[in-house]
């Protein structure tokens, strides 16, 4: 069972929420708790404002803007957008790679997004249980310090594996500009020993761009939903640090 934590001294009884993190290892009984470090917020907005860099350019490489007016040299709005992308690509892979360093030395939650506890019976109830709660079939949220164990489940599967897809799949096909002698080659290049057509590596890369854009959709509703109806700080949460149990 969670080993419980008394309540604060500054929180009234009738305040005080009992919540636990996803994997129900741990449980606090005050209703504000500090849970994303300062690391985990700045990769959280900077890896934000990356992808949707990313997907709004990609975009446009995928579907070009049609020919505007004047001379060829005179316009240089493929070169930007190509520009942008690129840059907006090498951020989001420094700053995921800086993501995945503080999971090594962060606070419990700073992991949460890199693993699911597949063994644990109770995580899947959870899991269940968030489903009903989104599919307005339960009264009642569950109250988590954390993800949920959805969310959990969202973040590893609809985030971190799809962004390192699209991390390694865009410096592959980046590399081919760059040529064979290249890190990007020298450390990417094996995607085209799966995959020898690029142009099946492009068609790839464009589905996960998609598959990100439905799950940044999902992500931003369930955060706003969540922040109305649980009664959570959710939106605040990763501007703050701190959870709060708002009944």
């Amino acid at each position: 069972m969670m080993d419980a934590v008394a309540p604060a001294s500054d929180a009234r009884p009738d305040l005080a929420a009992i919540a636990a993190d996803a994997s129900g290892e741990r449980a606090v009984g005050r209703p504000s708790v500090y849970v994303y470090e300062a690391p985990v917020r700045i990769c959280h907005w900077v890896n934000a404002f990356s992808i949707i860099v990313l997907m709004v350019t990609g975009y446009l490489i995928g579907t070009p803007l049609p020919t505007v007016a004047g001379e060829a040299s005179d316009n240089f709005v493929m070169g930007y957008i190509r520009f942008a992308h690129f840059a907006a690509g090498q951020v989001l892979a420094v700053f995921f790679l800086t993501r995945i360093l503080w999971a090594f030395v962060g606070n419990h939650h700073s992991r949460q997004i890199f693993y699911i506890p597949v063994h644990r019976k109770q995580f899947w109830n959870e899991v269940l249980h968030e489903i009903r709660w989104y599919a307005f079939l339960e009264r009642e949220p569950k109250m988590h310090v954390g993800h949920n164990p959805l969310a959990q489940t969202a973040m590893v599967t609809g985030f971190t594996l799809f962004v390192a897809f699209m991390i390694v799949t865009g410096f592959a096909l980046y590399s081919e500009g760059q040529g064979i002698d290249s890190w990007q080659h020298k450390l990417f290049g094996w995607v085209f020993a799966i995959w020898p057509n690029s142009q099946d590596v492009h068609t790839w890369h464009h589905l996960g761009m998609w598959a990100l854009v439905v799950f940044v959709m999902v992500h931003i509703y369930a955060a706003i939903r969540e922040d109305i109806m649980s009664r959570q700080s959710i939106i605040s949460s990763m501007i703050s640090g701190e959870r709060q149990f708002r009944d």
